[in-house]
């Protein structure tokens, strides 16, 4: 089951947090990621732990797959999807990653 978070409820807490709610926020996102598209993936912390491993370049890759478990997820459910996969990657390379998380959540919301 993939629980419905406020996007701007999340954005608040992560910046109030210094980033500490990012990384809860980050872990979720992934395993609501594999919920909805019912695939077998990267678990959340297994992901955030390759991320802080590799310095943040897992984190990129990560962004992209993400992109794709959604609208595989999307296009299952019949929903218009686009390649969402190269927008959150372009955003977290301008230093954007929040924006990305909130666009993931945002769809995650709506396939849930």
């Amino acid at each position: 089951m993939v629980q419905q978070r406020n996007v701007a409820v999340c954005i608040i807490l992560s910046i109030v947090t210094c980033g500490i709610y990012g990384i809860y926020w980050f872990i979720c996102l992934s395993n609501d990621a594999n919920t909805v598209s019912a695939t077998a993936g990267t678990s959340g912390g297994m992901a955030f732990l390759l991320s802080l491993v590799t310095c943040g370049i897992y984190g990129l890759y990560w962004m992209y797959k993400q992109g794709e478990k959604i609208d595989f997820a999307k296009q299952k459910k019949g929903m218009p999807s686009s390649n969402s996969g190269i927008l959150y990657l372009i955003l977290a390379i301008f230093g954007l990653g929040i924006i990305s998380y909130a666009l993931m959540q945002d769809s995650i919301n709506k396939l849930a």
